[in-house]
């Protein structure tokens, strides 16, 4: 990791893995222009996967002593930067604590913030293309990883808000046990009926396996990061898809190996296939907001929206 130079202008920092490939780097500076944030900029900071604990310290006291660094993004490293330089922030928000992960530092006056706000933003991407009463046929879910992507999924899906449309069961896998375990007993905190199961999966056969079991219109997500910054997918090309089945490929850039999968049963097994574009949309927008102490109304979203959307094609 190499750490920026201290900002000269309003700065916000996109703590990732190969963030010059983000499409943000070429949305931020229209979409800064569309809310009036002019004089703001946007660098990344690239940081190994599971990089050491000294890192993640670093990289957050940085943004803390920097009087124009006013926060970021953080993704693929949510968990790790948590535990690593939790005794840096001086507040976290209720899902920040809940989930122990930071996805989001913010300032305010003059104290250093962690925010989790996938919880949030997955929200109002599912809420896009899940019906309401699709939970009713007794659909169930499986994501696929275990980081806090996953836990926002589940933290959503069993939202007591949601009444009863929820899934009858929730499967969670991961690769590696710890942060399996770590997930059964971050989301063993949730007050729900849902049913959870947690499977070790360190082959894409096993995840195979797992989704043979999955009921009709039952939710697929991969939330493992693959496709993305590291090549593959979470399953096999043999896997089937659940009938009439919903799925979520977290990630819109990279090789997308896991969504071309599912395009492939798309019409066999009237599958609906989503990718993380709204998805990404929105865990910009909430957390450019946060950093820059604005208000994300309907009408700045639906702003950034075209622009993306332009940008897109």
């Amino acid at each position: 990791m190499k750490l920026p130079e201290p900002a000269e202008r309003p700065t916000m920092y996109f703590i990732g893995v190969t963030t010059g490939q983000s499409s943000i780097m070429k949305l931020f500076p229209p979409w800064a222009e569309a809310l009036g944030l002019n004089d703001a900029v946007i660098k990344g900071i690239d940081i190994a996967i599971h990089a050491d604990p000294a890192t993640y310290v670093e990289c957050v006291e940085f943004i803390k002593r920097d009087p124009l660094s006013l926060g970021a993004l953080v993704t693929t490293h949510k968990i790790d930067l948590y535990h690593a330089a939790r005794d840096v922030f001086d507040a976290f928000d209720p899902y920040a604590e809940s989930f122990e992960e930071v996805s989001s530092i913010s300032k305010r006056g003059g104290r250093l913030i962690g925010h989790a706000k996938d919880p949030i933003t997955s929200g109002l991407a599912m809420e896009a293309f899940i019906p309401k009463g699709h939970w009713a046929a007794g659909g169930e879910a499986f994501l696929m990883g275990a980081g806090g992507s996953a836990l926002a999924i589940a933290s959503w899906l069993t939202d007591p808000a949601r009444g009863g449309d929820i899934p009858s069961r929730i499967v969670v896998s991961n690769r590696s046990e710890p942060r399996l375990r770590s997930a059964e007993k971050l989301l063993g905190r949730i007050d729900t009926p849902v049913r959870f199961e947690y499977e070790l999966c360190p082959a894409p056969a096993d995840n195979d396996a797992v989704l043979a079991r999955l009921a009709p219109g039952s939710l697929v997500v991969n939330a493992t990061g693959l496709g993305k910054d590291r090549p593959g997918s979470p399953l096999t090309d043999a896997a089937a898809f659940p009938e009439g089945g919903l799925v979520w490929e977290l990630n819109y850039r990279g090789e997308l190996d896991f969504m071309h999968q599912a395009n492939r049963q798309k019409a066999a097994r009237g599958l609906h296939v989503e990718d993380g574009w709204i998805y990404f949309l929105h865990g910009w927008t909430q957390v450019i907001a946060e950093v820059f102490d604005l208000e994300m109304t309907p009408e700045r979203f639906a702003a950034c929206e075209r622009i993306a959307m332009s940008q897109r094609k």
